[in-house]
């Protein structure tokens, strides 16, 4: 099926199974323990009901938001993740062209398989952001800070739902299509072992820092210029944590749903975050975002971004840069009309008046309900 008649991102992902290879598929799409929080993270968004505002003069909408100082076209942007050449051979710097040619921010993984300067010639005028391990060679760190500096990232992203890793990589085939490798993670060109080996496993297990701290955190902070973002956020003593730590914005994620299983829909304790950093630290949101009323949803509830993976990936997987680009297009398309249909004309004009969770009607429909003589509300037959 050609991209080009491709207009939702349930088409491109059904399309992107077919594209992939079982390994490939399986690895992108593979959700926590028994896959709830992977579930949820979608289902969530349905249960948030939008009230709107009519009459209003939307003719013309602008969806420009600003992020950390940026102005991206619209408040949608990448998330990092990866070993994109399982899905395209030009991997994430196509990744980056297509976020590019729609002038919004990707997050560049420090596991992805080109180097962050690559990425960067790639897309030259791109909005970048590089997501940074944190590594026991703190002097590594430091290197790292500064080329992303150099290289023009603007934004340097911490992961703390993530403690440890799995390094054995597991039913990982004996042939690749390609070989995989990680520019960003190793010190020389070749790598110190092959995909799934012990001495690649062991190599990872000296070199990265698990379980990382707060005092971690604080030391990045302390050394970039660069804004810092902390990324997995859930809890509303970490947002206030990290707000004393001077972080310029955090992200409520979840990791896809990929980490702890059982963890909440990111969607849910959204606006428990915003209202603990009051306003001291942007706040961003990504998981199971599909359609661009999610996005609206996500915005009315206090987020000023949100970001996409597996979405990105399809399009990815698709027709490579271009793929990306259509799937942006289609977000921001959805976006740009249920910002009409809910009389909004700009980003500013959407509140938390907006949104309303179904839990609402439910109980307004139990407050109505015939009561018995014991003036308990009687129980369904069914």
């Amino acid at each position: 099926m050609a991209t080009t008649t491709l207009t939702t991102l349930a088409e491109f992902e059904k399309a992107a199974r077919q594209k992939t290879s079982e390994f490939a598929w399986s690895y992108v799409s593979r959700p926590g323990k028994d896959g709830q929080t992977h579930t949820d993270n979608r289902q969530a968004f349905k249960r948030y009901r939008l009230i709107p505002r009519n009459l209003r003069d939307v003719y013309i909408r602008d969806t420009s938001v600003t992020i950390l100082g940026t102005k991206l076209d619209f408040p949608i942007a990448i998330a990092p993740t990866a070993t994109h050449r399982l899905l395209h051979p030009d991997a994430e710097s196509a990744t980056a062209r297509g976020a590019a040619s729609m002038n919004t921010a990707m997050v560049l993984s420090s596991w992805s398989e080109h180097s962050l300067e690559k990425v960067a010639a790639a897309a030259p005028r791109g909005v970048r952001w590089f997501y940074l391990l944190f590594y026991r060679d703190r002097g590594r760190m430091k290197r790292l800070l500064v080329r992303a500096e150099r290289a023009g990232y603007t934004a340097i992203v911490l992961t703390a739902d993530q403690p440890f890793f799995t390094f054995s990589f597991r039913k990982v085939p004996s042939t690749l299509p390609m070989p995989l490798w990680f520019p960003n993670i190793y010190l020389e060109d070749v790598p110190p072992g092959a995909l799934g080996s012990l001495e690649l496993a062991d190599y990872f297990k000296k070199t990265i820092k698990e379980a990382a701290t707060w005092e971690d955190v604080e030391w990045v902070r302390k050394n970039t210029r660069l804004p810092v973002v902390l990324k997995g956020i859930l809890s509303v003593e970490d947002a206030k944590m990290a707000v004393r730590l001077g972080i310029d914005a955090v992200l409520v994620s979840n990791h896809g749903g990929r980490q702890l299983d059982g963890g909440p829909a990111t969607i849910d304790v959204l606006t428990n975050i915003v209202r603990a950093v009051g306003g001291e630290a942007e706040v961003y949101l990504d998981g199971g975002v599909r359609t661009g009323t999610d996005v609206l949803k996500a915005l009315a509830l206090g987020a000023r971004c949100v970001f996409i993976g597996r979405p990105a990936l399809w399009g990815l997987a698709c027709n490579g840069a271009e793929g990306v680009q259509q799937v942006l297009q289609i977000l921001k398309d959805e976006l740009n009309l249920t910002m009409a249909r809910s009389g909004c004309a700009k980003i500013s004009d959407i509140q938390p008046s907006l949104v309303v969770h179904e839990s609402y009607y439910l109980y307004r429909q139990m407050l109505h309900l015939p009561r018995n003589g014991n003036n308990m509300i009687p129980k369904s037959k069914y």
